[in-house]
């Protein structure tokens, strides 16, 4: 079926002709037409209009009215003060709309796609080898995992890429301090969780760091191990694969408690790009964008300076010939530009990381790398405690994501079971909503909030039934299930002809923003702004359930379409909650 034109654009197109047949040289010109709590819509654009026309905008307003049709589409329009149009949308039209997003078999509920898309590679959800997921990479995934979504909805081609941290120093330590202490990785594989195996490396690591910071001689002996990595050496390298394969099945656990589908193509970790270090830095100097300064090759830029005044570079290879993160994010840029054929670069990742993604983006675009790409960093904020400092245990710690995670479901599980006596919820049930609620609770807590910002991580708040939270959502799901079944013979069906009340008029209009907002949200990359969508649609929902009886309307025609507009309504909170990654239980 094809999409829907939204009520908003209807108009806009309406006003448009209207304003060309007032003053033809007005053709092309913006109505600005936005909602409106003194009608369903207000135009300000005739104010701008009439001063470039040096024309009195209220009698060019009412000129414009005068060529406005009312009728199916417009029940009235008025001029308000200095030369605003208010508009009132008619309830046949309004129906009208809805009844067609309603009957689109293809479940987008009349939702476009966006008109040029393209093909974007977006790098998300980093986790490093060897180390525990901790609370800190949270956000990269699951505003990632929401980006991917809402682009893949609007017809963007989407590469996912997850850059773990896999190769360097780090693993010349690790490796050699496996081999001088080999008990202390006794467990066999196959015989402990990936969690437990994960918990095993972990504490590896920390032994191995603490002597290399604390033994000059161990330090040596660990970077030249990281020579033999990095020249194949056959025993260093399948301890190498061991490390990485370890920490995959533990990735993908954490990755499935969070809802999420990471697939092993998808990741391409620093590791994958070691064919292509020195390769990078050839072109880099041979084009002059880098330099050699004191031996290490670097790039300077006149607005990146220290405290002491001095330049800044970004060092693409250090004086010793090892390359830092610099040659493997521009190696990637690289791979994914001429390789990949992406148009665009999204890199979620941490605000704090900014001024080095800058500065690589800055050097790709000197090399003439990102030539017609659009490169952007989606920086995200820190996630907080109650106390409104950086979120640890209480030890100062920082939190492992899968205690995080547990802790969200056991909490929501515990709500769902005071409530699973009312609705007849099996243990089964109960557990199974304990996670969906849970881990919604999580991601909605985050999607919620614009990525830039800071903010306070509340489980008791996040599985509140009350507030701007995922459960209150998935609970307005639910229980227009539970009026749907208890509807009988009584099924949804639209009538245009009826009247509407005031707030299935407000519940409406929002349902037919649903295809407008989700174009924006992909286009801006903002799940937040989906997030508070769905949370004015489940508050229009309570005040139509409020006002609005539904299996005890008057007729059996209100009964129907009363059925009809909450039924829509299902159906676009469990769309927006997917692509926020977030399920939405049938019975809560």
């Amino acid at each position: 079926m094809a999409s829907v034109t939204s009520l908003t654009d209807s108009v806009e197109q309406h006003l448009a002709s209207a304003l060309t047949a007032t003053r033809p040289e007005a053709a092309g010109a913006d109505p600005l037409l936005r909602r409106s709590d003194r009608a369903d819509y207000q135009a300000n654009g005739i104010l701008a209009l009439a001063k470039k026309a040096k024309a009195n905008p209220r009698e060019l307003a009412a000129e414009v009215v005068a060529h406005v049709t009312t009728g199916d589409l417009l029940a009235d329009v008025e001029v308000s003060g200095p030369g605003f149009l208010n508009l009132t949308i008619a309830d046949r039209a309004i129906t009208t709309n809805l009844a067609a997003r309603y009957a689109d078999d293809t479940g987008r509920l009349g939702v476009p796609r966006a008109g040029s898309p393209g093909t974007t590679v977006i790098d998300y959800a980093q986790p490093n080898v060897a180390k525990e997921m901790h609370v800190g990479h949270l956000r990269s995934a699951v505003i990632g995992d929401a980006v991917v979504r809402l682009l893949e909805f609007t017809g963007e081609t989407v590469v996912r890429r997850h850059h773990i941290g896999d190769w360097g120093t780090q693993f010349g330590m690790l490796i050699q301090y496996l081999d001088e202490h080999p008990h202390e990785l006794d467990h066999k594989a196959g015989q402990v969780s990936g969690e437990e195996a994960m918990s095993n490396l972990d504490r590896l690591y920390k032994a191995a760091r603490k002597l290399f910071d604390a033994d000059e001689e161990f330090k040596t002996r660990s970077r030249r191990r990281v020579v033999d990595l990095q020249a194949g050496d056959p025993h260093t390298l399948a301890v190498w694969q061991k490390f990485v394969d370890e920490s995959k099945i533990y990735f993908f656990s954490v990755f499935e408690k969070l809802d999420m589908e990471v697939r092993d193509p998808d990741i391409v970790g620093e590791s994958g790009y070691n064919d292509m270090l020195a390769e990078t830095c050839r072109l880099l100097e041979e084009s002059g964008v880098a330099v050699r300064s004191e031996g290490a090759l670097c790039v300077f830029f006149e607005d990146v300076k220290g405290p002491d005044g001095k330049p800044v570079p970004l060092i693409v290879q250090k004086s010793d010939g090892g390359y830092g993160y610099a040659a493997t994010d521009l190696s990637a840029i690289r791979d994914r530009v001429f390789a990949l054929k992406a148009d665009t670069l999204l890199y979620v990742v941490d605000a704090r990381q900014s001024l080095h993604f800058k500065m690589v983006f800055e050097t790709a675009r000197r090399a003439g790398w990102l030539d017609g790409v659009t490169a952007t960093q989606l920086a995200f904020g820190t996630v907080l405690g109650k106390d409104g400092k950086p979120f640890k245990t209480r030890e100062g710690k920082t939190v492992k994501l899968e205690d995080l995670l547990d802790e969200a479901v056991q909490r929501a599980t515990s709500v769902v079971r005071e409530k699973a006596g009312k609705v007849g919820l099996s243990e089964a049930e109960i557990e199974e909503n304990g996670r969906y609620v849970g881990i919604g609770a999580v991601k909605y807590a985050d999607l919620s909030t614009s990525a830039v910002r800071d903010y306070k991580f509340d489980l008791d708040q996040m599985v509140s039934l009350n507030g701007d939270t995922s459960v209150y959502l998935q609970y307005a799901y639910a229980r227009i299930q539970s009026i749907l079944r208890k509807a009988g013979d009584a099924r949804p069906v639209p009538h245009p002809e009826l009247e509407l009340a005031a707030a299935e008029r407000a519940l409406g209009l929002h349902l037919d923003q649903f295809g407008e907002t989700v174009l924006e949200v992909a286009a801006a990359c903002e799940p937040h702004k989906l997030a508070a969508y769905l949370y004015q649609l489940a508050s229009l929902l309570t005040t139509f359930y409020d006002q609005c009886p539904v299996l005890k309307a008057d007729t059996a025609e209100q009964t129907q379409n009363r059925l009809f507009l909450v039924d829509l309504t299902a159906r676009t909170l469990h769309q927006g909650m997917a692509l926020l990654g977030i399920r939405t239980p049938e019975r809560l």
